[in-house]
């Protein structure tokens, strides 16, 4: 096991450090985490400070912050873990704030922060390289891996209604309230003008117009379909511009004759009749 170890350590790139980890007593071949001191400019990235961050490579997408918590706190007091899906500079992340909609599935492995608070747990972490194997999972905290994973998430993708119809009323309430807040203050600053001395016009007041349904809408899209189709390609060379006025002022002739023609008649039919 030891001859392992070292064959997986020597295996390491340059200016890394690897770590031969197990996810189950069972496991036979050793996963292997390259480690280094995460460098950056002073001030450059103040979520990974200097010096106090360990950055490490090739961490399995099934094994979260909390297992490299507890890997890493017997070098040191950790004060927190990022985990990102590539290197990058620390940046705040939002709290997710729904359960069911936009959530990430993380599929490939993933790059993490580790953050001791003095910078003596960097270099006891880079000394871990000497041990055997660390294990990670353990009976009290258990990493799933395998079929037990695939399970979970399986488990985990099953939505409860009632969980989902509380997040969506709770939502529809947040929104209804923001809207709210909205015309009050579009109320309160109805005609009074601003600093330039603009006042703002809105439409409030007049007759809404009646929402169109998938009917209405696929009727004008069909009429404005035909009305292109219609248009295309009309008087698109200068021969068929000459020739439309030719047959329009053809037409126009033959009517006159016709007008002609029809008012001699209306003559020649006239009667005098003095009584």
């Amino acid at each position: 096991m030891a001859a392992a170890t070292e064959r997986v350590a020597g295996a390491a790139p340059a200016g890394y450090t690897a770590l031969a980890v197990k996810f189950g007593a069972r496991q036979r071949s050793p996963h292997c985490l390259l480690v280094k001191e995460h460098q950056v400019r002073e001030g450059a990235d103040t979520a990974h400070p200097p010096r106090r961050t360990l950055f490490v490579l090739n961490v399995p997408p099934y094994c979260g912050p909390d297992s490299l918590s507890r890997l890493f706190s017997r070098c040191g007091h950790v004060q927190s873990v990022d985990i990102c899906d590539k290197p990058g500079p620390g940046e705040k992340k939002e709290k997710p704030k729904s359960k069911f909609f936009n959530r990430k599935t993380i599929t490939g492995f993933q790059v993490a922060y580790v953050v001791f608070r003095k910078p003596a747990g960097v270099q006891a972490a880079k000394a871990l390289s000497q041990e055997g194997p660390l294990l990670i999972s353990t009976e009290t905290h258990p990493v799933k891996t395998g079929i037990s994973k695939w399970i979970a998430s399986y488990e985990a993708s099953v939505v409860d209604p009632k969980e989902l119809k509380a997040e969506v009323d709770a939502y529809m309430q947040d929104y209804d309230k923001k809207m709210a807040e909205e015309e009050a203050k579009a109320a309160k600053e109805e005609g009074v003008p601003d600093e330039e001395g603009w006042v703002k016009v809105t439409r409030k007041g007049r007759k809404p117009g009646l929402p169109r349904t998938e009917a209405a809408n696929l009727r004008v899209l069909e009429k404005e379909k035909q009305k292109r189709a219609r248009k295309e390609l009309l008087n698109f060379y200068a021969w068929q511009h000459r020739e439309t006025k030719r047959e329009h002022i053809a037409q126009l002739r033959k009517k006159f004759e016709e007008d002609k023609q029809r008012i001699a008649l209306m003559r020649a039919q006239r009667k005098f009749r003095p009584y």
